[in-house]
């Protein structure tokens, strides 16, 4: 009974089966997936539907589940003058933003289901959980996509809006608590200021870090084990080794 935690998938289909193989996961384990399932790889609903086949998958909403949320509910209506009028500014700007963010590959499998799935789709998406609090083997995590932003000492996680934990950026020069390790995602560790091991899990004043950038050019996909904190990565490039 393993705890393990990815993010960032971001399509990488092959990648994140592969990891799934590394890892060899059982149905006793539980995996938590801290978002960006979505968007820029080749097969972003592929792996979507992977984890709804998967009741041992918790998945944690990243900012690309959300854009895509409200845009796909959208483009399931049929085009009608209604439609149209429908479309406020606010929902116009949300598919410019998830369209600069990679949504192409998403918009073309999703298209490619049928309606009914397309609706089951949708319901899955809106099931991803905002943040976890586990303990495994006696240590305390929270698992979130981003981060803590406005951190404040003893402010409750409740009281942290949804945009704090999904899109602000964490800090990682700071402790936010001395019992409890947050793991996250959405920043690659690639572009995290002095790392020494760029594109790898960046551990840090009870942080880590597991975006290693899956969809960058040698990037990876980085899978922790919570009860031994062992790393699994998955190559772009078979021959990086670790």
């Amino acid at each position: 009974m393993a705890a393990y935690v990815l993010s960032d998938i971001h399509g990488q289909y092959n990648l994140f089966t592969d990891v799934l193989n590394k890892i060899n996961l059982k149905d006793s384990d539980t995996l938590y997936v801290l978002g960006d399932v979505l968007d820029r790889g080749d097969n972003p609903i592929k792996v979507l539907l992977k984890l709804m086949e998967m009741p041992n998958a918790v998945c944690i909403v990243g900012n690309h589940e959300l854009m895509a949320v409200e845009c796909l509910t959208f483009l399931r209506k049929e085009v009608t003058d209604k439609s149209l009028e429908e479309l406020d500014y606010k929902t116009l700007d949300n598919l410019i933003t998830w369209q600069y963010n990679g949504a192409k590959s998403t918009i073309d499998e999703f298209r490619a289901l049928s309606p009914e799935m397309q609706d089951e789709v949708i319901e899955f998406i809106k099931d991803f959980s905002i943040y976890e609090e586990i303990t495994v083997n006696g240590q305390e995590f929270l698992l979130v996509h981003a981060g803590l932003g406005d951190f404040e000492k003893g402010k409750d996680i409740e009281d942290y809006s949804l945009h704090d934990l999904v899109w602000k950026r964490a800090d990682y020069n700071k402790r936010y608590f001395d019992d409890k390790i947050v793991v996250s995602g959405h920043t690659p560790t690639q572009y995290i200021e002095d790392n020494p091991k760029p594109g790898y899990v960046y551990k840090r004043n009870n942080h880590i870090a597991i975006d290693c950038g899956a969809h960058i050019k040698d990037g990876r996909l980085a899978c922790v084990c919570l009860d031994t904190l062992e790393e699994f990565y998955s190559f772009t490039n078979e021959k990086d080794t670790y």
